[in-house]
């Protein structure tokens, strides 16, 4: 199931067909993946959770609600629903880009050093496609909070097939890209960390590519990412290309 592609002048505007959900064994969740005016109830229960989230953790000012909350600018997001159907966790996307000044990561290293190497980074693999991953949050359940993450981590594949492009990006505090990079992002270590939202932070940039992921996920993570791409082939027909494309790690 591929989103459709409406050009404009200046953009594109990526179209899911329909809202799509399956069952996580790891964490017992619903995973729900659909676009901000598809499910504006979905999306304003996310943003309350995001808010929440990170706030208590005090970093209210990287989230920066404002900016995305019409859900103009957010082609997919997911979330986790337990069986009562409450939010357990939810993460956005953004792009493919048209430029590097769309990413986030721009702002997060502005007048730090390596700000000009993040936008080459980007530049460069424009081409390709790049889409950002952000605003991430999960519950504060400590039965499930770790499994989650390991879960989100997994969404950069559905994500990259749907919107046809080889580079995920995210940016995040070192600690937590450790729990993202399982499903074979890469941290850039040549980029200096970026005091953001302040002093008190080290922000780390990770790339996820296409091609390459296998090389670098956990063996555990490279086997349910590979399972839950064969059950959301089963979903659609149009799912069935991502069987021949990644043939060599099925």
């Amino acid at each position: 199931m591929n989103a459709s592609v409406l050009d404009f002048p200046d953009q594109k505007i990526y179209s899911l067909p329909e809202t799509i959900s399956w069952r996580d064994e790891d964490t017992g969740c619903t995973i729900v993946l659909a676009q901000p005016d598809s499910e504006p109830e979905l999306w304003e229960d996310y943003l309350q959770g995001a808010v929440k989230s990170y706030e208590k953790h005090g970093v209210g000012a990287a989230l920066d609600i404002e900016s995305f909350s019409d859900g103009r600018d957010t082609t997919l997001f997911y979330t986790a629903l337990d069986d009562n159907g409450r939010m357990l966790g939810g993460l956005r996307a953004k792009g493919p880009y048209l430029a590097a000044d769309e990413s986030h990561a721009i702002v997060e290293w502005e007048g730090q050093p390596g700000q000009d190497t993040v936008r080459k980074m980007i530049t460069d693999r424009l081409p390709f496609g790049v889409v950002e991953m952000k605003s991430a949050w999960v519950s504060d359940d400590p039965a499930r909070s770790g499994a989650l993450t390991r879960t989100f981590a997994r969404t950069a594949f559905p994500t990259m097939e749907l919107l046809g492009a080889q580079f995920i990006l995210a940016t995040a505090a070192a600690h937590v890209l450790d729990r993202w990079s399982t499903s074979g992002g890469v941290v850039v270590t040549k980029i200096p960390a970026a005091a953001y939202p302040s002093d008190r932070y080290r922000t780390k940039m990770m790339w996820w590519d296409r091609r390459t992921f296998a090389n670098h996920a956990e063996p555990g993570q490279l086997a349910k990412i590979v399972k839950e791409m064969r059950m959301l082939a089963t979903i659609s027909a149009e799912f069935s290309n991502f069987g021949m494309q990644y043939g060599s790690v099925m």
